[in-house]
């Protein structure tokens, strides 16, 4: 029993860390120097696939690491890896599916929650460049109200990049 308590405990930790570490990396790896494959993201997108996409295998290897050293030998790693991996599905069903609309979902996102969401990473695709962006994390997002007022402010004080004419960027519809 005490194992099974571990492993749910192991496997919510690293999903919980995972909002923060996908917040971080956005922010400073995906709008830095890995702008290069997350520009794709912020331009209309010709195909199935966008140059960000490989993003996703990236983060798919420490997840794949461990819980395949989780099956061979080192059992703590394997609910790690599960709860990297259950974040990584909530991500593109939520990300992909429900707020850019690249396959069709099983749900509306009608609901406070997911409206929320969802135009909080509209208003981050408000702008078209690496630079003054807001809103970078994906299952937890400020008021819109107060990430407009961000948006705002930096570009009253010069930090702003290129506006879309729409907050819905382009590759919401």
């Amino acid at each position: 029993m005490l194992t099974l308590a571990l492993d749910i405990a192991l496997f919510l930790a690293a999903f919980v860390f995972m909002e923060g570490f996908a917040w971080f990396t956005h922010k400073y790896v995906m709008h830095g120097f890995g702008w290069v494959w997350h520009k794709s993201h912020h331009e209309p997108r010709t195909g199935v696939f966008e140059l960000n996409d490989l993003f996703a295998v990236v983060f798919a290897a420490p997840a794949i690491a461990c819980i395949y050293l989780g099956v061979h030998g080192l059992p703590l790693l394997l609910p790690i890896g599960l709860g990297i991996t259950a974040y990584g599905a909530v991500y593109f069903m939520f990300h992909d599916g429900l707020v850019h609309r690249r396959y069709p979902v099983p749900m509306n996102g009608r609901s406070k929650f997911w409206k929320r969401l969802i135009q909080a990473h509209r208003i981050h695709h408000a702008v078209g460049t690496k630079h003054g962006c807001v809103s970078f994390g994906f299952l937890i997002a400020q008021p819109v109200r107060d990430l407009k007022a961000q948006l705002a402010e930096l570009e009253a004080q010069g930090q702003g990049g290129e506006l879309r004419s729409s907050s819905t960027g382009p590759a919401a519809g």
